[in-house]
């Protein structure tokens, strides 16, 4: 029987001595690369980045993982797409059989979750999954106009007045504007997105081509240290840019 969201929970934060919420935020990447270093010790775990909050962050993570899955000659494909959107049923089966091999394949070892990232302080990673459309959040409904603990309703207004529902279905007004609004702005993220993805598997087949000719491509190189490179200052990574190896 496949393990629960709350047992793989207290399993991960107990293992990674991380504080984990949700399984959701699993889909950095940056647990699912600690719990291999847990099983064989050799991930690069200075450059995973465990608190990932830009989807940059998340798709370097995913490659070091692939690296090993390559050197370890583990068969299971990696559903980076789905993994990514910090979904919970995607996040939850693929965590449930990252459960399964690490119960067939930890040794029994002492693991120093802490010092093995070198004692970085862990916080949750962010997650990006989709706004909910349609809600007006708490507090905003057309049901919560009347007091609460003797306070007084939004709008500063006392309740047997009109003024108040007034006042709420601005305020609901508002929340729909933003929320569609924010709506679109996540779509326009994904397109651009899909756009540097698109370049950047199409600059690594060409790489690799080059290399099995003996050959190399320094603009290319260049598009692939700006694709990997970090939010400030857009510097390459610690540890340097990515390895070659480290492809979807």
């Amino acid at each position: 029987m496949a393990a629960s969201r709350t047992d793989l929970l207290a399993w991960l934060n107990e293992l990674l001595q991380i504080n984990y919420t949700k399984i959701e935020q699993c889909g950095s990447g940056g647990a699912y690369c600690q719990i291999l270093d847990s099983i064989y010790g050799d991930v690069p775990m200075t450059r995973v980045k465990m608190a990932a909050k830009h989807e940059y962050e998340y798709l370097a993570n995913y490659k070091i993982m692939q690296n090993v899955f390559k050197a370890k000659k583990i068969d299971k494909p990696i559903p980076v797409d789905k993994l990514t959107k910090c979904k919970m049923q995607d996040n939850l089966e693929f965590l449930q059989w990252m459960k399964r091999f690490w119960d067939s394949n930890y040794g029994g070892q002492g693991y120093d979750a802490v010092a093995r990232r070198k004692g970085v302080p862990m916080e949750p990673p962010a997650t990006v999954a989709p706004l909910a459309t349609g809600r007006t959040g708490t507090g905003l409904s057309a049901g919560s106009g009347g007091r609460a603990g003797g306070r007084t309703p939004v709008g500063g207004f006392r309740s047997g007045s009109a003024q108040p529902n007034e006042a709420v279905q601005q305020l609901q007004g508002q929340v729909r504007e933003l929320s569609t609004h924010l709506e679109g702005l996540e779509k326009e993220r994904d397109f651009y997105f899909e756009k540097l993805r698109s370049i950047e598997i199409l600059a690594q087949n060409q790489l690799e081509q080059l290399e099995a000719d003996g050959k190399d491509d320094v603009t290319l190189r260049e598009i692939q240290k700006i694709l990997y490179s970090t939010e400030d200052g857009f510097e390459v990574p610690e540890g340097g840019a990515v390895d070659e190896e480290e492809t979807f």
